[in-house]
């Protein structure tokens, strides 16, 4: 059995506990991955996305950057399935991907992109089910730039390590998550002004197992895992960058595989 904690005779059962680690960036996070990916594909992909996502109520891929993270309320068959595909567990074997030993039976974020790439590459599918890998891909791109999306199993992705930023209780997963955006209290355009301004990053590819690696290398840097509960600014002033670095490079990251893919 893999790092994937539990086997399969009691995941369905556990999916409740699991559940913590399948959120990545927050809804926020999510929608600005989508945003930056959005103002960067080709006119072929531009067109394609927007056919595929007729009818959505935000035809975007803003607008439908939760759908994954929405499912445990709105599709809870769905949502229990593909709750192991928003992570993997690297940071135990130094963030050097192994599927065979790290994705068992392909339930990781990594196996993941590639399988929902696979369907929104294929044009004899029908669109609906286009549709759905579109939406799983935007969300799961910006889940395996989330670092601790790649990180240790031990700690659950950071889930059950305890931290207090100033005065308030938290885990570092949620830190992560949303709480370290939050500290600049910046409005959505805000955020996508912010973080356009930054510079353009090193192009990844479209290889999810490098992305993944990425992340995990980040979870590895001395002082992410803080070595003590209570945190301040000084916290909050060195690793906030680097979420936002992240965030660049998921809607970049975003924005390739789409062109690529919808070539």
């Amino acid at each position: 059995m893999t790092r994937f904690f539990f086997s399969a005779c009691i995941a369905a059962t556990l999916t409740v506990a699991l559940s913590p680690q399948a959120h990545a960036w927050g809804p926020l996070g999510h929608r600005l991955v989508g945003h930056l990916a959005q103002s960067q594909l080709s006119p072929k992909a531009r067109a394609e996305v927007a056919r595929l996502l007729q009818g959505e109520a935000d035809p975007t891929l803003a607008g439908i950057a939760n759908w994954a993270d929405e499912l445990r309320g709105n599709d809870p068959g769905l949502g229990r399935r593909s709750s192991p595909w928003h992570y993997v567990n690297l940071a135990e074997d130094g963030c050097r991907y192994e599927a065979t030993r790290d994705c068992e039976r392909g339930d990781c974020v990594v196996e993941a992109i590639r399988r929902q790439r696979a369907i929104l590459a294929d044009r004899t599918k029908p669109d609906a089910a286009r549709a759905q890998a579109l939406k799983f891909l935007v969300h799961f791109v910006g889940d395996v730039h989330q670092p601790l999306h790649a990180g240790h199993a031990a700690n659950r992705g950071g889930n059950d390590i305890q931290i207090n930023l100033d005065g308030k209780g938290s885990n570092l997963h949620r830190l992560w998550d949303s709480e370290l955006l939050a500290t600049a209290q910046l409005s959505e355009p805000e955020w996508l002004k912010r973080l356009r301004a930054l510079p353009s990053p090193r192009d990844t590819g479209t290889e999810p197992a490098r992305w993944a690696e990425a992340s995990c290398r980040v979870v590895l840097r001395e002082g992410m895992v803080p070595p003590r509960a209570k945190l301040g600014q000084d916290y909050v002033l060195r690793w906030r960058p680097v979420a936002e670095d992240r965030l660049r490079s998921a809607g970049h990251a975003l924005a390739t595989l789409l062109n690529d893919t919808l070539k």
